[in-house]
């Protein structure tokens, strides 16, 4: 395990048409798309080579193709003989890939799960009554209080910590549109609604942390291989019970990534690769730590590109 090499995983929003087409003939590829396939019990993979954005849009579908896509060019990495990184973490959805990565997760649970979490959220809040936004330009403590200041229009919080200046909230439609107004008027650079569905990470997914306890129940977990940087906590666990516990309150509490990525510095790490769909992750840590050297696998030519350069 190379102790200075991190590898993290991006989540929901990363998706595109097109992801991973130049790699739809490796082998092993092919047999991981055909291992969704068969643990879905539906064609995932026909969307992934060929759906419409709509689809590909769908929560309970997103979750499960970038899953599928970020395991599919970890496999390609460790047939190929690249680095092995002592740490692992993801964002949000792509915590579940890092556990896959690290053996604690078997592939064909965790894309069920995915599914199925992806289905508990969307349950969780009546269509057009949640919403999330990106706040710009106002430090975490700052939207904090506009998110307290906005509470009597409703459900408001701050829930994705990304990066210094770069905060998202979520929850109630009327309570997120205050907030923003009130962040406008506070300075911030932008304060931008997201075209997401549901309002992750805040109280409001609490029914479907309920729903995903009971389906992690007799879900059989193992030790982790590698240190997995857990979003909620900013800690890694080795007690496969911890590991279910902070997965379903990580879908009601906030995702602490600059936090994480300050760990990994810390902890001596100089390279992040990002593994997986878009490059979202990578923006992220620029402007959490200029310091660290970053890299992307997402299709087969970036895959080739940091092999040699790792």
């Amino acid at each position: 395990m190379n102790r200075t090499l991190a590898f993290v995983f991006p989540g929901q929003g990363s998706q595109s048409l097109g992801m991973i087409q130049d790699l739809l003939d490796h082998e092993i590829v092919k047999e991981t798309l055909i291992e969704a396939d068969e643990a879905l019990g539906f064609s995932l993979s026909d969307i992934i080579k060929s759906g419409d954005l709509e689809m590909l849009g769908k929560t309970e579908i997103t979750q499960p193709a970038i899953l599928t896509v970020s395991i599919a060019l970890w496999r390609v990495w460790v047939s190929q003989n690249g680095a092995m990184p002592a740490f692992l973490a993801g964002h949000s959805l792509g915590e579940y890939s890092a556990l896959v990565a690290a053996g604690v997760l078997a592939f064909k649970d965790a894309v069920k799960l995915v599914h199925n979490r992806g289905q508990f959220m969307q349950e969780a809040v009546p269509a057009g009554t949640g919403a999330m936004a990106a706040i710009l330009g106002l430090d975490d403590d700052a939207v904090i209080a506009l998110c307290k200041d906005s509470e009597s229009a409703g459900i408001v919080a701050a829930v994705n910590f990304n990066s210094q200046g770069q905060v998202v909230i979520a929850g109630e439609k009327a309570a997120v549109e205050a907030a923003c107004e009130l962040a406008k008027e506070r300075g911030a650079r932008r304060a931008l609604l997201l075209p997401v569905s549901v309002p992750s990470h805040c109280i409001l997914m609490k029914p479907a942390a309920d729903r995903l306890a009971l389906a992690l129940e007799d879900m059989l977990l193992a030790k982790p291989h590698q240190i997995v940087i857990h979003n909620v906590d900013v800690k890694a666990h080795t007690d496969t019970s911890e590991i279910k516990e902070v997965l379903v309150s990580q879908l009601y509490e906030p995702v602490r990534w600059t936090e994480t990525i300050e760990y990994l510095a810390r902890e001596g790490v100089t390279t992040v690769v990002e593994c997986g769909p878009g490059k979202v992750l990578t923006g992220l840590i620029r402007r959490i730590d200029k310091s660290l050297v970053t890299h992307n696998i997402l299709d087969g030519a970036t895959l080739d590109s940091v092999i040699k350069e790792i």
